[in-house]
């Protein structure tokens, strides 16, 4: 008899799509979570070329799309345990917010809330963090609400900085902690 997968991903990404595939490539084994789609706001997005070869079905939308709330009619439809954004960078409309308290998740690239914001994303986080003299950096794993990283912290994971890092070695070391603890983290807020 086959194990039926009860609990629901919809992962929404807008870039290359490497913590969309790790989500992906953790979920593969288990029998109790699946990842039932992909969003993008990107049609020519790499996480779609990703999300092919591990045969999970993705729609690209644009902004109008977005703004009619026809991407809230899909969620409504599919009613996703959680929803995470993985490299997602446009803001969650209210409706969508509203409809699934604490059901979408973020992953941010520093340690909150230092660091965030609107256009607090990629290469300027961590050129911020330089910039900053900080001593160290990590990843912020939060509940997304009406303000760009301000929801509430599920988890966070730090790494020093060191004195001679550049911003591709930060943000190579902050992707490995993305990539390692992102999946584990949404498992355990599904069980």
């Amino acid at each position: 008899m086959e194990n039926k997968k009860n609990k629901k991903i919809i992962i929404f990404a807008s870039g290359n799509g490497t913590n969309a595939e790790e989500i992906i490539k953790h979920f593969e084994k288990k029998d109790e979570i699946n990842v039932q789609l992909v969003l993008t706001n990107n049609n020519t997005a790499g996480v779609l070329k990703r999300v092919e070869n591990h045969k999970i079905p993705a729609i690209s939308f644009n902004k109008d799309v977005y703004k009619q709330n026809l991407v809230l009619e899909i969620l409504n439809l599919l009613n996703p345990d959680l929803i995470v954004l993985a490299g997602f960078i446009w803001k969650i409309p209210n409706s969508i917010i509203s409809q699934f308290p604490e059901k979408i998740i973020n992953i941010h690239p520093a340690l909150l809330p230092k660091h965030g914001g609107k256009g607090m994303y990629g290469e300027a986080v961590h050129e911020s963090v330089i910039r900053s003299s900080d001593s160290e950096t990590g990843i912020t794993i939060h509940y997304v609400n009406q303000n760009y990283d301000e929801g509430r912290i599920i988890f966070q994971k730090s790494i020093n900085v060191r004195v001679m890092d550049s911003i591709k070695n930060i943000s190579m070391r902050v992707q490995r902690l993305e990539h390692k603890y992102y999946p584990i983290i949404i498992e355990k807020l599904l069980n």
